[in-house]
């Protein structure tokens, strides 16, 4: 494992020859995540370098002395609110994406779940739906990887073991809804009210519905 540090001078050049190859290369999507981090609001305790990679984002943005035809910049965000001012104006939509609802939250499990063995019906699936109003994606992503986990933990702590017929795949089959639910009462959702408020009087101010 290793770590990699880039001065942000660094980062400052690597903003300009982004752009500079979504151009030769266009139609281009350039999708930025966490943008925040790059471009949050300025400050008078900011650095010089920091000032410059705001800057280059907005010049490149702006298309200045550049043609921007067929390149499409997307930046996501949880905390919109946070972007400098000069930076969300650039962004012509700002789009709310809510968190999912039941019938989607129910396809994720599936999603998550993937081909893994198992006998959850699609009532089993909208039950797990319901049971997570106020979650997120990526907290189904944990609650379902925390549950699969359930099997090993209970072997590991086993004190005695008896040999038996091939049947455990059926076992471990039939209790995956009881390890569901009981990861799921086990994980907290990582949005709160007050997060979700600030969004949608972002969304009122300055955004739209996705």
């Amino acid at each position: 494992m290793a770590f990699l540090f880039f001065p942000l001078l660094s980062v400052f050049r690597l903003v300009k020859n982004l752009f500079s190859l979504a151009r030769e290369h266009k139609p281009s999507i350039i999708f930025i995540d966490e943008i925040d981090s790059l471009c949050g609001s300025r400050s008078e305790n900011e650095s010089e370098a920091a000032r410059r990679i705001k800057t280059e984002f907005l010049v490149q943005m702006q298309g200045v002395g550049n043609d921007n035809d067929g390149i499409l910049v997307l930046g996501a965000t949880n905390i919109p609110w946070s972007l400098d001012s000069a930076i969300r104006r650039r962004f012509e939509k700002r789009i709310y994406i809510p968190l999912p609802e039941e019938h989607a939250r129910s396809s994720m499990f599936k999603l998550h779940l993937g081909s893994t063995p198992n006998n959850l019906t699609e009532a089993d699936f909208v039950t797990l739906g319901k049971k997570t109003d106020g979650y997120s994606g990526a907290d189904i992503s944990i609650i379902v990887r925390d549950a699969l986990m359930q099997p090993v933990r209970k072997v590991q702590t086993a004190t005695h073991f008896k040999r038996v017929k091939p049947h455990i795949l059926t076992y471990l089959m039939f209790s995956i809804q009881a390890d569901m639910l009981r990861s799921q009462s086990n994980t907290k959702p990582t949005v709160n009210e007050q997060d979700l408020e600030k969004l949608k009087k972002f969304t009122e101010d300055f955004g739209q519905e996705g």
